[in-house]
């Protein structure tokens, strides 16, 4: 991607939205065709804010190929904002004090959060309870039994709001305090039959947290993206039933990713629930009896005003500043072909692609850049990238 040489690449982390301006400025830039989250922090980390991105964003998509780019229309965001204010959800931006400082370290956070509810108990230490959809009788019970567990001992539930494990964990964990993370729009209720749950997390002092448009109905690659969040809110993720493909294991898989610790549950070997947890106990997760096993591996938790101490107060984490670009067109061309060369439907793992491509990934981050704006690859949680066909 080439440079422009009237705008220049600011060396300091970008710094939160603070004014509605600045808010509407971020939310135009990542609701913008093709400018998935990693792209979001590039533009920003080059373009130092984001009323300078949108400003270069047409620029830089002509630059990657795409013709008569036009960047999210204000009116879109404006009405965004107003569902979410109509259904009570507050915008909660990487580095505000109440954005969750854990999911502030991965390698992919949500620029910002919809987060409908008490926005608090984002501060305070969070464990991620997930499991299957059709969990049998002894799982959610486990699960009931463990949520309550975690939250006496000061500890907030995270999990999807999804049926079965999921469900019973919020639902013994409402006294406490619990996060519902939804893959869909903050405002969009799914599963229907938790509609009421949903209402009772936020009127009882946990929230509904969403990183996606309001009123933005689910789909199915929506999941793994929500997956992400829930285990990057969490200290630790613990599954209690789950099948050996499945969504709960996709969870497990960027808990691992994201430097956190796995638990689960042990099943009957012929119960094919308990197929995922048995694999993730062989294959090194903690197993987990009851939920002092928890609280033992976590250690002494923090006081939460230590908790809100640690929190960025006025910027997130440094990015790192991008280089500018000197490769001539005819050399970006050829690392376009290389890069789609050596991808393909199967996700494939950025840093793996760096040592495939043999070249400094200063080089290789705008090429990225620009083919995920040409709509001819596809980030996934994880830092994994696929080839779209």
């Amino acid at each position: 991607m080439t440079e422009d040489s009237s705008s220049s690449s600011s060396t300091h982390p970008p710094l939160p939205p603070t004014t509605e301006d600045d808010r509407l400025s971020w939310l135009r830039l990542l609701r913008s065709r093709r400018v998935g989250v990693t792209t979001f922090w590039r533009l920003l980390s080059e373009h130092g804010t984001a009323q300078a991105a949108l400003a270069a964003l047409p620029e830089v998509a002509a630059a990657a190929g795409v013709a008569e780019y036009r960047i999210c229309p204000e009116g879109v965001v404006l009405a965004e904002i107003k569902a979410a204010r109509t259904f009570g959800a507050r915008m909660v931006p990487r580095g505000a004090p109440e954005y969750p400082s854990l999911l502030a370290e991965i390698s992919d956070p949500p620029p910002l959060l919809w987060v409908s509810g008490d926005p608090a108990c984002l501060s305070r230490p969070m464990v991620a309870l997930v499991g299957a959809r059709n969990a049998s009788s002894l799982g959610t019970r486990m699960a009931r039994v463990l949520a309550r567990g975690l939250g006496d001992a000061g500890l907030t539930v995270v999990s999807g709001l999804a049926r079965g494990i999921d469900a019973a964990a919020h639902h013994a964990a409402l006294d406490s305090g619990t996060v519902a993370v939804m893959a869909g729009g903050v405002d969009v209720l799914y599963p229907s039959e938790n509609t009421r749950l949903a209402e009772e997390i936020r009127a009882r002092g946990g929230a509904l947290v969403s990183e996606q448009p309001m009123g933005l109905q689910p789909q199915a690659r929506h999941f793994p993206a929500r997956n992400r969040i829930v285990s990057g809110m969490a200290r630790a993720t613990v599954v209690v039933e789950a099948a050996a493909k499945s969504g709960s294991l996709i969870t497990a898989r960027c808990a691992l990713d994201q430097g956190r610790e796995v638990l689960a549950v042990p099943g009957h070997p012929l119960d094919a629930r308990a197929g995922g947890c048995n694999i993730l106990i062989r294959d090194g997760a903690r197993l987990i009896r009851h939920s002092e096993d928890v609280t033992e591996l976590l250690g002494p938790l923090p006081r939460t005003a230590a908790v809100q101490a640690e929190l960025p107060l006025d910027a997130p984490p440094p990015l790192p500043p991008a280089a500018p670009e000197t490769r001539s067109l005819r050399d970006t061309a050829a690392l376009h072909r290389e890069i789609l060369a050596r991808l393909g439907p199967a996700p494939l793992a950025e840093d793996q692609l760096i040592r495939d491509l043999a070249e400094p990934s200063d080089s290789v981050a705008p090429a990225l850049t620009d083919l995920e704006l040409e709509g001819r690859i596809l980030r996934q949680p994880g830092g994994l990238l696929c080839r779209v066909t």
